[in-house]
């Protein structure tokens, strides 16, 4: 069993990211959690649609209805509101919480797509649309374990990997040089950063904070290379004289924090 797998991605960007996996026993604690959380929701919902059934029932033979059919029709909905409030769960909080659930923001996990970007609302529906598969027989624990990339079937399909989260995302990590906070003052005059969007700020941010562990080379290359398309993204006419790749850099990512802190007030 492989309590410390790490695995490699490289973005579309060109820029190589390293994470741990999650485990197998990170993800089981986590999904445990989940469905304590789940169950509790689900008894709720039973007991409530229980009392408004019989209320129902009460009514329509008060009112002289036929009402034969009326309870295979209340267990359908039940049944399929109860498939909806499953695999919704896991779907709105790995939406909302950028691949997180209480169990893995307890757990200290996170799923993300292939190439190391935040999962989407296609990617988390998949996953939870294939849960009830995947614990069939525990037919997700056996993918898990004898996988190299630690995934079960929802994970193939959706194009996703659990990792342990990274504790590396906080601003206080970075350097910023004092020539890009003077830039990033002046590049909303100069170009449109509305233009940037949330995978752009991330892929940004992930080669900042990695900068010092790479190869003088290789970092000058993906620097180079990074300033080029998000000059490109933002409309940027040409980077300011005596500015390095890495300033430039720094001052995007300056300024798009500067931009959230004030809730973008300035898109159209």
């Amino acid at each position: 069993m492989r309590f410390f797998n790490r695995v490699s991605l490289s973005t579309p960007e060109s820029i190589e990211l390293e994470f741990t996996l999650a485990g197998i026993g990170n993800r089981t604690l986590a999904l445990a959690i989940d469905y304590q959380i789940l169950g509790l929701l689900l008894v709720g919902f039973w007991a409530i649609w229980s009392v408004f059934s019989l209320g129902l029932m009460s009514y329509l033979s008060q009112a002289n209805f036929s009402y034969a059919s009326a309870p295979l029709w209340l267990l359908a909905i039940a049944l399929l509101i109860s498939f909806f409030l499953f695999t919704g769960y896991f779907a709105f909080f790995e939406v909302i919480w950028q691949g997180q659930t209480p169990g893995k923001r307890m757990t200290k996990i996170r799923v993300i797509r292939d190439d190391g970007r935040p999962i989407g609302l296609a990617q988390a529906a998949m996953r939870a649309l294939l849960r009830p598969l995947d614990d069939l027989f525990f037919i997700g624990v056996f993918f898990i374990l004898l996988g190299k990339q630690e995934k079960r079937l929802g994970d193939w399909a959706a194009g996703t990997l659990v990792v342990q989260e990274q504790r590396g995302d906080r601003k206080a990590t970075l350097t910023i040089s004092d020539p890009a906070k003077q830039l990033a003052i002046d590049l909303p005059k100069l170009a449109d950063l509305n233009q940037l969007l949330p995978d752009d700020f991330a892929v940004v941010r992930a080669y900042l904070q990695r900068r010092r562990t790479m190869e003088t080379q290789a970092k000058n290359d993906l620097s180079m290379n990074l300033a080029r398309q998000l000059r490109t993204v933002i409309a940027l006419e040409t980077i300011p004289p005596n500015t390095t790749p890495d300033q430039f850099l720094e001052a995007v990512y300056e300024a798009y924090q500067q931009m959230a802190g004030r809730g973008f007030s300035d898109r159209g």
